[in-house]
């Protein structure tokens, strides 16, 4: 088993406790997280087969039929016939699906917001960015690029 460093524990530690944050910072009414992962994706790569946002989320293809059949319920996303094989369902987002997908964020960067002007330091803030920068090639280690990262927004 590996040996893990005290800045790594303390990094996971870190990661993990502001996810927790901005997560409870989120609106009352809104989509599940894995849902809103398929906005997000939807959002930032355009329209795609199911098969192709499975991957991109890393869920099971029985559950992806589940959000899917919720998210058009909803009316957050709609699927189309593919262009070359009409077998094929492309999924996209809709319009209520951005406006559920930027609520949901615009929440979530007000309490961040909030939070570094209280309690960062001068130089932290920027300190924070570039270190944000860093996590994210860390997140998409090992992952096969289909143009963009796998995060929100």
């Amino acid at each position: 088993m590996a040996v893990i460093s005290d800045d790594t524990a303390l990094i996971v530690r870190g990661v993990l406790r502001l996810g927790r944050r901005l997560r409870a910072a989120r609106p009352d009414s809104t989509v599940s997280l894995s849902a809103l992962g398929m906005l997000s994706t939807l959002h930032r790569r355009g329209p795609m087969p199911a098969v192709r946002l499975a991957q991109a989320e890393r869920l099971q293809p029985q559950s992806l039929s589940r959000l899917i059949a919720q998210l058009e319920r909803d009316g957050l996303i709609r699927r189309r016939p593919g262009k070359e094989d009409r077998r094929t369902l492309i999924l996209e987002i809709t319009a209520a699906g951005r406006q559920a997908l930027s609520r949901d964020m615009t929440a979530r960067r007000a309490w961040l917001e909030g939070a570094m002007r209280k309690v960062l330091l001068p130089g932290e803030r920027e300190l924070l960015a570039h270190a944000a920068v860093a996590m994210l090639r860390l997140a998409d280690e090992g992952v096969a690029e289909e143009g963009g990262s796998e995060d929100e927004e």
